[in-house]
């Protein structure tokens, strides 16, 4: 799966799900606003 330690992944998805409430960003402005895949961004502020 993923080789972000757990305090990394959090950091990560406070990080996107921050730009999303402060953006009103959709999914797919978040993700290449952060150079990732649509289902990244879904994955990591999901779960």
């Amino acid at each position: 799966m993923s080789n972000l330690t757990y305090d990394e992944q959090k950091k990560r998805a406070l990080s996107l799900a921050e730009y999303i409430i402060k953006h009103k960003a959709t999914v797919r402005a978040t993700a290449a606003r952060f150079g990732i895949s649509k289902s990244t961004v879904h994955t990591v502020v999901t779960k």
